[in-house]
């Protein structure tokens, strides 16, 4: 049983500690509202043998010399891209970003940390960082990187079938997407049954050319060739009528959000260091 010493002993060392996690709770407030910045990334695609941007924006500092950019990939040694003190610094770059990495020097100022990446690769999908200092402090946020391939498909009457037809092609998709056709006129209707698609893989074997041929239309209705794989969505429409045809298209990338991080000195790890120190004594 604890004497009365060690209890009035134990009972200081609880307010003291109390008192300094308290004082420790309002100081980290009053530090993270000064030494934290919001970084904003959206999660985005790239086509595959193309340029893509890795999208990410800061709170603007007019202090170009005091903003560091640094872009980090998960599972990479080196840096994606760095740039500090005006200008680009890639010696530390890793060997499978060299020559392909670039920030909008010009736009830095104005709070865009956007890395532009040439020559989009399979490889390059993944995680990324992107960690921003300014003269305000410092924050960082994650993107979610897909890498595939994705094409606006063409729609025209496909002359030499035996009967009326219509011949959607798309010259580059990657993974292999999935073609429905649809109809303005039969709405809701399955044309599974009339048509018939391939996928021919592309000379570098890894994308592949989609081919899909619809069978029996008729004129003055709106046809859809839509081909959709997890990246993209792109549809292709085309209208026959005695007189003229009428084509359009769209394309849209899939699951693309903004990912949003206030980086701060936390007020809990403050309270934590005392309380910790409370368990060791104990």
């Amino acid at each position: 049983m604890a004497s009365l010493g060690q209890v009035i002993f134990w009972s200081i060392i609880s307010i003291i500690i109390i008192l300094a996690g308290a004082i420790a709770f309002i100081i980290g407030f009053g530090i993270s509202g000064r030494h934290s910045i919001t970084v904003t990334t959206l999660t985005s695609a790239g086509n595959i043998g193309e340029d893509g941007i890795l999208s990410c924006t800061f709170e603007p500092d007019i202090k170009l010399a005091d903003i560091v950019i640094q872009w980090l990939k998960e599972g990479v040694m080196g840096l994606v891209h760095e740039f500090k003190e005006g200008k680009d610094v890639l010696s530390n770059q890793d060997e499978m970003f060299r020559g392909r990495t670039a920030v909008f020097s010009d736009q830095v100022i104005v709070g865009n940390a956007s890395l532009r990446l040439k020559n989009v690769q399979l490889t390059d999908a993944g995680t990324y960082k992107c960690y921003i200092i300014t003269s305000k402090g410092k924050g960082n946020a994650n993107l979610k990187y897909k890498t595939g391939a994705f094409s606006i498909p063409e729609v025209n009457v496909d002359y030499n079938a035996s009967s009326e037809s219509l011949r959607c092609e798309a010259p580059r998709w990657f993974p292999q997407p999935t073609v429905v056709w649809a109809s303005q006129v039969d709405q809701g209707a399955n044309f599974s049954d009339v048509s018939n698609t391939s996928f021919e893989l592309n000379s570098e074997n890894v994308t592949m050319k989609v081919v899909s041929v619809l069978y029996n239309v008729t004129i003055n209705n709106t046809y859809s060739c839509m081909i959709e794989n997890n990246i993209a969505k792109a549809t292709g429409d085309i209208k026959v009528t005695d007189s003229e045809i009428k084509r359009r298209s769209h394309l849209q990338l899939l699951n693309s959000k903004a990912s949003l991080c206030v980086s701060a000195y936390s007020a809990i790890d403050w309270v934590l260091l005392p309380l910790c120190f409370y368990l060791m004594l104990k």
